[in-house]
């Protein structure tokens, strides 16, 4: 027989396990990044910004 072996039915194979577990890490890293929340602002107060703009 010419071509690739057929695993036997049933048998899942190594590259298909390492693709799961691909998929699975993939899925938690975007979860928990969704999870995040927003970043902090970085603006400084408004009275600050008042006063600066005043002079």
């Amino acid at each position: 027989m010419l071509g690739r072996p057929v695993a036997p039915p049933g048998r899942i194979r190594a590259r298909h396990v390492r693709a799961v577990g691909a998929a699975l890490v993939a899925v938690a890293a975007l979860v928990a990044a969704a999870n995040a929340g927003p970043a902090g602002t970085t603006d400084p107060d408004p009275v600050r910004q008042v006063a600066v703009q005043d002079r």
